[in-house]
């Protein structure tokens, strides 16, 4: 009998990232971060202690904030994905959530915005009028080193603003 020694099996996942249907052979133990960052090119998707802590590889599926490093893609398979820049691709028109980290100065370095981002995108679609108390609720579960999360609590705030004065156009 000859055994194969470095195959690894791999699955073909069909999964709608930012609106696109992709279509990908990968392998099975792979994880979303590594698919979106690697075989997509989405490298707003960071990685940072790779346990589901720092909260920076915080994708949406279905709408709902995911560690991404904590997911193989194959169980993406039929859902939808929205990263950093699914909330927001253009400089020139910033989303909502990026025009009140500008607002706010609620980014330093900027490695654990992409994080923050998709999770409060999602978060005020849930609550639209967050207190300072909900604000700093709904992001302690990402890590940002630089600052002191006043501006970041602030941004929350004017990120649902925004959107208010957004739907009422």
């Amino acid at each position: 009998m000859t055994e194969i020694i470095g195959t690894e099996p791999t699955s073909t996942i069909r999964l709608t990232v930012n609106g696109t249907l992709q279509v990908l052979e990968v392998p099975d133990r792979k994880l979303l971060c590594d698919v979106l960052r690697q075989d997509l090119g989405l490298t707003g998707t960071h990685v940072g202690c790779e346990h589901g802590v720092c909260g920076s590889c915080t994708v949406q599926l279905d709408g709902e904030p995911v560690r991404s490093c904590l997911m193989f893609a194959a169980t993406a398979q039929g859902h939808e994905v929205k990263t950093v820049e699914g909330v927001g691709n253009d400089p020139e028109n910033p989303s909502d959530v990026q025009q009140a980290f500008i607002d706010c100065h609620g980014l330093q370095c900027g490695f654990c915005t992409p994080g923050f981002v998709t999770t409060i995108d999602a978060y005020i679609d849930e609550n639209p009028r967050p207190t300072e108390e909900e604000a700093r609720e709904a992001v302690s579960g990402n890590l940002c080193r630089c600052t002191g999360y006043q501006n970041i609590v602030a941004a929350v705030q004017r990120a649902a603003e925004l959107r208010a004065e957004g739907a009422r156009q």
